[in-house]
């Protein structure tokens, strides 16, 4: 951005250094109390509900950080700490929550929700006290439309343009091997929607008719009656606006059918560890947009993977890396502005974010007035087993497979 000064903080650097930030704050020559204390950070997640299994990716994600941090030093020679609730996958949960942590246990610090529906009220409530708020998984184009001046999200694309690598390369194919249908269904949530949408206004702008188009309830379990809608149209491709449970009970659908679409695409859903299993190892050729993958050469995030792999056993997804880049923001603007905790701090913090970029596990990233991050997301795949990055041309691990195999 032309208004944006070139310095970047590379945080792995900053917390080998975090010693010589203590002298710098006058940590050391105090009496005690706060700036002696550790930095505390509150946040709510969907730890049950709707959202309970991202949501507990993204809780992996923020403890790693934690970890990393306090085991460099801290911030600002402090260590940090997590309070973390329970919102239950509840909006009202959320705000609650929010007040509580901020007004009542004054935490220093907060980082943001999973899903757009709780990220809305959540920054909502962060910005009555004008607290920093970034968060690792709103990217529905309706959070950066509510006038959040304190709000950045910590991801390389917003919602909507989730698909634009895999839209390109739609168009380009020859026209003969073009999909001439699609079929779309999207769990009736923001950033669901958004990237569903976001690739069938570019279909359509294309020519490729959509065939169905099914908006479903959160808390739907039985697609039966979806899938069968799609499985009747015989749709070249189908898109999932999808959150984790609903995809897997989608595709699961499907395969019942012996529905064999040439291109199937869901959003979130096959990034998690568990979703290979959880629909019979079936997965090959599925496709899906990704801000993050585990094998990506940026600063910090060789020592991220080894170090989550290590605690966890396994290596990180995309919420758990979205997470950990939450912090890695956050401790960026903490380390150059030198404080942390409410009141003037917290607008030094939010205007040092608008001027600055920041490496991050899932690469550099700098935002607009709005909140938006000015990136592009990469399309996976799972092909011979293993998802692989598959799209842009410049940073694929393997080509991408058309139409897909049968499932």
């Amino acid at each position: 951005m032309s208004t944006k000064t070139t310095s970047i903080i590379r945080i792995g650097a900053l917390l080998g250094a975090a010693t010589l930030a203590l002298s710098a704050c006058g940590g050391s020559d105090s009496d005690g109390g706060d700036e002696d204390g550790p930095i505390t950070i509150g946040v709510s997640l969907p730890l049950t509900g709707d959202f309970a299994e991202p949501g507990k990716g993204v809780q992996r994600g923020y403890e790693a950080w934690a970890a990393d941090v306090n085991e460099a030093g801290g911030l600002l020679g402090r260590k940090v700490e997590l309070k973390i609730l329970d919102d239950q996958s509840n909006a009202d949960r959320v705000v609650a929550d929010y007040e509580s942590l901020i007004a009542q246990d004054e935490v220093d610090l907060v980082f943001g929700p999973f899903s757009t529906r709780l990220v809305v009220p959540a920054a909502r409530v962060a910005d009555e006290y004008g607290m920093l708020f970034v968060e690792p998984a709103g990217a529905a184009p309706e959070v950066f439309e509510q006038g959040f001046d304190n709000l950045f999200y910590a991801a390389p694309a917003v919602a909507n343009d989730h698909y634009n690598y895999l839209a390109e390369w739609i168009v380009a194919l020859p026209e003969d091997q073009r999909p001439k249908t699609a079929a779309y269904a999207a769990m009736d949530d923001p950033f669901a929607m958004g990237t569903a949408y976001g690739l069938k206004e570019k279909m359509e702008a294309a020519g490729i008719e959509t065939v169905v188009d099914e908006k479903y309830p959160p808390n739907t379990t039985d697609f039966s009656s979806i899938a069968a809608k799609i499985e009747s149209s015989n749709a070249d491709m189908v898109v999932g606006g999808t959150q984790y449970q609903d995809a897997v009970n989608l595709i699961v659908a499907l395969q019942q059918l012996d529905y064999q679409p040439k291109l199937a695409a869901f959003s979130t859903a096959p990034t998690n560890p568990e979703f290979p299993e959880a629909i019979g190892d079936k997965t090959e050729g599925i496709l899906s947009p990704t801000g993050y993958t585990e094998k990506a050469d940026v600063p910090t995030n060789k020592e991220f993977v080894e170090s989550y792999t290590k605690r966890n056993g396994t290596a990180p997804g995309e919420d758990e890396a979205n997470a950990y880049t939450t912090g890695q923001v956050v401790a960026a603007a903490v380390e150059a502005v030198g404080c942390a905790e409410q009141g003037d701090c917290q607008q030094e913090l939010i205007d040092w974010l608008r001027d600055n970029e920041v490496d991050t596990v899932v690469g550099p990233l700098t935002w607009d007035d709005a909140g938006r991050p000015e990136g592009a997301h990469m399309i996976q795949q799972y092909v011979n087993g293993e998802i692989q990055i598959v799209l842009p041309e410049d940073v694929k691990e393997a080509d991408i497979i058309y139409p897909k195999p049968a499932w």
